[in-house]
């Protein structure tokens, strides 16, 4: 196979797609913006269809990247503009400077006398970490990364000093990389559409209204609770819980498609919730309930075994107690006619997926109206860069996208 494949994202699409060509004699090449592999996946507690923690699908694959001479991973990397044809591809790729080199073994000494913090956009916003961090407890590739703009005075200084590795490098600088490929798979995933753009629903404005990828980080055990779903206004665990399905979804304001698996999210967020408290209640607002296929044995599982009460109705407006911190849902209730205003403990709200590629301007690259990647022979997407999906499709999308192109590559 005369040239590599190029990967774009590294979350759970693009790493099957990742060991799926290199594994069959393709040169691969994974480019990923963050600075570790997982994407959304590794943020989650459980993922669908069998609820799996993160680890169960990605330390596998992690493992098949680690032992293949094939496969070249890039971090803390994007792609700035692409041009050729099928089978001959021009790539440039800033790679961003980590300031921790390959020595580093993650010891975390650096960690402890480092006094400087940051915001963590790992856990959304819910928890802060020290300017030099790991990513996650089971990030890949395992090593620190420095966040210069973090830190206290005297820190890097400490930080050097406490490193046995000589890994911590502050003179790192940007670096451009220009790729010659055969073909490219899109694998650039989702991100959670902008709660604060939903005026009505007071993300932003009320403490104890969240999103359902706050509320994955929260049950997480090594999340900013670890894995006590509370409130943040005064960290009690909540016996009342509404769900706004379709926050940004399916309106022509926001996002006009449906993302697919937000009703499947709540439902498995009301098992976490009664797993913590049997008597927790949960109150799902509704347009359409969507459990397509082999879920609906799942809709029946939550039925079960969580206590919850389903409203068919868009949730009109969210207002709080000023007292309580308690929040006030109200809705209209299509099946009864009447109009609902519920009292709960917290609010989750069930965003939409939006293309991670949504505001990109990629020179080479076309995205449609809605921020989904539109292909072209040797240009090829899957998972969430493709269309809403759950895992078990976007790793099927991803190995029909590895065969794809496997197939240019052999005509190039």
């Amino acid at each position: 196979m005369s040239k590599p494949i190029l990967v774009v994202g590294g979350g759970i699409s693009g790493v099957t797609a990742v060991v799926e060509a290199a594994e069959v004699g393709a040169e691969v090449i994974l480019v990923e913006k963050q600075p570790t592999l997982g994407g959304r996946v590794a943020q989650l507690r459980y993922y669908f269809p069998k609820l799996c923690p993160p680890t169960c699908g990605l330390e596998i694959n992690y493992r098949r990247i680690k032992s293949n001479p094939r496969i070249k991973v890039y971090t803390m990397a994007e792609v700035l503009e692409v041009s050729g044809t099928p089978g001959n591809y021009n790539v440039k790729i800033k790679i961003y400077p980590r300031y921790v080199n390959n020595n580093c073994t993650a010891c975390g000494e650096c960690e402890k006398v480092c006094e400087g913090e940051r915001v963590s956009d790992f856990d959304f916003g819910l928890s802060k970490t020290k300017a030099i961090y790991l990513p996650h407890p089971v990030a890949f590739p395992m090593k620190y990364v420095l966040d210069k703009d973090a830190l206290a005075p005297g820190d890097l200084e400490r930080i050097m000093a406490a490193c046995k590795y000589n890994a911590i490098d502050p003179e790192m600088k940007e670096e451009i990389l220009e790729l010659n490929v055969g073909a490219i798979i899109w694998a650039t995933g989702w991100k959670p559409y902008d709660a604060t753009k939903l005026d009505n629903l007071g993300y932003g404005k009320y403490a104890n209204v969240i999103t359902n990828m706050q509320m994955e980080r929260m049950a997480s055990p090594w999340g900013p609770t670890q894995g006590k779903i509370v409130r943040p206004s005064d960290n009690q665990p909540p016996k009342k819980v509404a769900f706004v399905q379709c926050a940004g979804s399916r309106d022509e304001n926001h996002l006009p498609f449906c993302s697919y698996i937000c009703c499947l999210a709540s439902l498995k967020h009301s098992l976490y919730l009664a797993e913590q408290d049997p008597k927790a209640e949960s109150y799902i607002f509704y347009i359409d309930l969507r459990t397509p296929g082999r879920y609906e044995k799942f809709l029946k599982k939550a039925e079960a075994e969580a206590k919850i009460n389903f409203i068919k109705g868009k949730v009109a407006k969210i207002e709080e107690d000023p007292e309580t911190k308690d929040l006030i849902v109200t809705a209209e209730d299509t099946l009864s006619g009447k109009k609902v205003s519920q009292k709960v403990d917290l609010v989750v709200l069930a965003l939409g997926m939006q293309p991670s590629l949504a505001s990109a301007e990629i020179k080479g690259i076309k995205i449609d109206q809605n921020g989904f990647v539109v292909e072209d022979e040797g240009i090829i997407s899957c998972g969430c860069a493709k269309m809403p999906l759950d895992v078990m499709t976007s790793n099927e999308t991803a190995t029909g996208a590895a065969l794809k192109a496997i197939q240019i590559i052999k005509r190039g």
